[in-house]
């Protein structure tokens, strides 16, 4: 995992998160640029046209037509993606979800709306290879 420039990828179907994230992580955070894909039976495909692997992949749960949770089995599937953090983004915090992203397969969770203040922390927490599951 690149930590001094790490590569994030969001699937988001909400224009004004897009836009928070977009402000967090390029303003806030310093890093170059946040890949906004869409939900998409050819992700997979979209990811690999990014010419590079993510580091971090940001999945919203609720977003159609592939929910966060099929998302995560489309990269999965795939080796190159094995090494990437895949979290959970949802508004969504009960503890019977979060339950079930753990074991779905998912490597963290962070709560909607995001927390503009904490969200860098927990970035830097999940390059250096801890789980995050902030759910506050």
């Amino acid at each position: 995992m690149n930590s001094q420039k790490p590569v994030l990828v969001y699937v988001e179907d909400d224009e004004n998160s897009v836009l928070v994230m977009k402000m967090v992580v390029e303003r806030v955070m310093k890093l170059p640029t946040l890949h906004v894909l869409k939900s998409r039976a050819d992700f997979v495909q979209q990811v690999k046209r990014l010419g590079m692997t993510p580091d971090i992949f940001l999945l919203d749960i609720q977003i159609r037509p592939y929910d966060g949770v099929e998302l995560l089995s489309m990269l999965r599937g795939d080796p190159q993606f094995n090494q990437s953090k895949v979290i959970a983004l949802t508004a969504s915090v009960t503890n019977e979800e979060v339950a079930l992203l753990k074991s779905g397969g998912f490597d963290g969770a962070i709560a909607k709306p995001l927390n503009i203040e904490a969200f860098p922390g927990l970035i830097a927490k999940i390059i250096n290879g801890d789980q995050v599951w902030y759910i506050t």
